[in-house]
C-alpha cells in the first residue's frame, strides 16, 4: 500500500497523477532590472534592521560596541532608503524607455459607464420621439 493511498493525495493531484501542475501567472513579472534592484534593497533592509536589534541589545547590556553598531544603523539607514529608492527609480525608467499598458482608473471607468447608459438613453428617447409622432398622425 503506497503512502499517496494512506494520505489521500492520490485523488488531488492533476492530470496524469502530476505532482507540480504549472499555471499561469496573474500578473507579468518584473523586469530584470527591477528585480535586481529590488532583491539589493530587500537585503540592504534586512541587514539594517538586524544592525538596529543588534545595537538596541548592545546598548541594553552597556556593551563598548553599541556606540559603533548605532553609527553602522544610521549609515544603513542611508543605504537601505537609497536602496528603496534605486527600485523606483529603475522602475521608472523601465517603464519610460520600454513602455507600460496604462488601464485607465475605476472612477475613469465609472465615468465612461455612466456617460455610456447617459447616451443609450438619449438615443431610445430620440428613437421613441418619432415613433410616438408617427402613431399619431395615422390615427
Amino acid at each position: 500500500m503506497g503512502s499517496d493511498v494512506v494520505v489521500g493525495t492520490a485523488q488531488r493531484r492533476g492530470p496524469g497523477g502530476q505532482l507540480w501542475v504549472e499555471e499561469p501567472a496573474r500578473r507579468a513579472r518584473m523586469p530584470d532590472p527591477v528585480r535586481d534592484a529590488a532583491v539589493r534593497a530587500v537585503l540592504f533592509v534586512a541587514l539594517t534592521l538586524i544592525q538596529a536589534m543588534v545595537a538596541m541589545l548592545c546598548t541594553l547590556t552597556g556593551s563598548w560596541l553599541a556606540f559603533p553598531m548605532v553609527i553602522g544603523t544610521v549609515v544603513g539607514t542611508v543605504v537601505a532608503t537609497w536602496g528603496v529608492l534605486d527600485v523606483w527609480i529603475t522602475r521608472q525608467v523601465w517603464n519610460q524607455r520600454h513602455g507600460v499598458v496604462s488601464t485607465p482608473s475605476s472612477s475613469a471607468r465609472q465615468l465612461r459607464k455612466e456617460r455610456r447608459r447617459a447616451r443609450r438613453a438619449g438615443r431610445a428617447a430620440a428613437r421613441a420621439r418619432p415613433a410616438a409622432g408617427s402613431r399619431l398622425s395615422q390615427a
